[in-house]
């Protein structure tokens, strides 16, 4: 063979891909072929077409896979920011917030401490009367 042709499989071996896809692709771009001793070859116009092709099928490939990560990479940021960090402000008022309802829930507790001693004095009160003071 001379050097201005290629078969489909060492053009399949130089791009990295298989003899399938670029048959698709001679079939689908209408590219001339020639048939040398039951061998499809390629002259080097046909050859650069193909390489053309190639180069722009990998090329939309890769700027459809970039697309797709930026719009991954978009709703991740948006579901970061939907969770939104407290603010130093909020978590002041968090914390000053938290010992008043356990100081408010210790009042309450005392109050009622203090109202059951009460009622145990009367009670203590009113049974230390001595018998003889029943009478009275």
């Amino acid at each position: 063979m001379s050097k201005n042709v290629k078969t489909i499989k060492e053009l399949a071996d130089e791009l990295g891909t298989n003899k399938t896809r670029i048959s698709r692709i001679i079939n689908k771009n209408s590219i001339s072929t020639q048939k040398i001793k039951n061998k499809i070859v390629l002259e080097d116009n046909s050859v650069s077409l193909i390489r053309q092709y190639f180069r722009n099928e990998m090329q939309q490939r890769l700027a459809l896979q970039d697309k797709k990560l930026l719009e991954e990479y978009k709703s991740e940021i948006n579901d970061l920011k939907a969770l939104k960090m407290p603010s130093q402000d909020t978590k002041e008022e968090q914390a000053n917030s938290q010992p008043q309802e356990e100081l408010e829930t210790l009042k309450e507790q005392i109050r009622a401490l203090n109202d059951k001693i009460k009622g145990q004095e009367e009670l203590n009160n009113q049974s230390s009367k001595k018998w003889y003071q029943f009478w009275k």
